[in-house]
């Protein structure tokens, strides 16, 4: 027996702006968040057609946990260095560092343990981040390292120089960072 989900077939323009409303925000917010274009969004709220498609489902959602909306925000960057933690496409967590006075701060939004940066740590300390940025590169004892580095154009080994060329990828592992400075 197949499944039957009551799930809406489509969304009226008022319904757009209403659940951007009721989520608290702007239209250009909603477009980033939707990852679509500012016009799009205008034109789903202005337009006189229903919309169709994914946006229904997830008004829904939305609608039954507006809270969803606040756990993906990214907080604001307020330290120099930003690493993107990734699962395939998916951001796993977000750390924020300061090298120079060896703060770290992470915002994790994975549930599962195991797609987290840190597992269960929640505030790791300026050694464990070391630690996992590391573990995302060629060990410092490998074999043949210089060769490495130079393939790579790095004049010595630094994990972070190491990770903006590789992202960080392992040999059957989908688990990758991007960094931000």
């Amino acid at each position: 027996m197949s499944r039957k989900y009551v799930t809406p077939k489509n969304l009226s323009p008022r319904a757009v702006k209403e659940m951007r409303q009721s989520l608290g925000m702007t239209q250009k917010e909603m477009a980033e968040f939707l990852r679509v274009s500012k016009p799009t969004v205008e034109r789903w709220e202005m337009g006189d057609k229903d919309i169709t498609g994914p946006v229904t489902l997830l008004n829904q959602i939305l609608m039954l946990h507006p809270e969803l909306s606040d756990e993906l925000v990214l907080p604001p960057k307020e330290l120099p260095l930003r690493i993107y933690y990734y699962y395939k496409d998916t951001v796993c967590t977000v750390i924020d560092v300061d090298e120079m006075k060896r703060v770290v701060r992470i915002r994790n939004y994975a549930r599962n343990l195991m797609f987290r940066a840190f597992g269960i740590n929640e505030s790791p300390s300026f050694e464990e981040y070391e630690e996992f940025m590391e573990s995302r590169c060629f060990p410092r004892t490998r074999d043949k390292m210089k060769i490495m580095l130079d393939s790579l154009g790095i004049p010595f080994y630094d994990p972070i120089l190491i990770i903006e060329k590789t992202k960080g990828r392992m040999a059957e592992d989908d688990f990758w960072l991007e960094i931000e400075r």
